[in-house]
């Protein structure tokens, strides 16, 4: 029976995520495996992996055939280089102590080289979040500046209506209009009287 270390689909619509299997290479996709050897999770930036080293080396030895996509996982993970070690201590031309030395001296270089590409993603989103926080701060500014020039404006038109309708106010009355005024009511007189007779 031909093995196979592949990916089975979970998750939902969009946002998938994987388990990295020993199945039957004529098994369907996401049907029966024989084993389970750990998750690979690519929604999160860097992608999540998890997985049993010491069992997938043990497939690995027993002719299991990675796929494409599962081969580079094992080989970001390290199974593939103690694949190789454990390999090389079979023939004889590595011990014990040299197979665990190398390969943890190469879990530290990698370790390193994650770490370091988490802090320039963090150092990243930093940067985004101040030039987001930036820009929004020059918007508001604008949205400030032209609310202030739309309020002057409106002030300098109320300003202007209330000196003029002050200045109505306390204009005195031209002679002519005090005149007419007083002679109206002498001519409501006159009326009247010729009214009585």
């Amino acid at each position: 029976m031909p093995v196979r270390i592949r990916l089975q689909r979970h998750g939902k619509k969009g946002k998938p995520f994987y388990w990295i299997v020993a199945a039957d290479a004529r098994a369907k996709r996401d049907g029966k495996f024989l084993e389970k050897l750990g998750i690979y999770n690519p929604n999160t930036n860097p992608a999540t992996i998890d997985i049993n080293v010491d069992d997938a080396v043990r497939w690995l030895d027993n002719g299991a055939q990675p796929s494409e996509t599962a081969k580079r996982i094992l080989s970001y993970k390290g199974v593939l280089l103690k694949h190789h070690l454990l390999g090389g201590l079979r023939k004889g031309a590595l011990t014990e102590e040299q197979v665990e030395e190398k390969y943890n001296a190469w879990l530290e270089e990698k370790g390193k080289s994650v770490s370091q590409r988490e802090e320039e993603l963090e150092k990243a989103k930093a940067e985004a979040r101040a030039k987001a926080l930036e820009a929004e701060k020059e918007v508001n500014e604008k949205r400030a500046q032209a609310a202030a020039e739309a309020e002057a404006p409106e002030a300098e038109v109320a300003g202007d209506a209330t000196e003029e309708t002050e200045a109505v106010e306390e204009s005195p009355k031209p002679e002519a209009e005090v005149e007419q005024s007083e002679e109206v009511p002498a001519a409501e007189e006159t009326k009247a009287s010729s009214e009585e007779e």
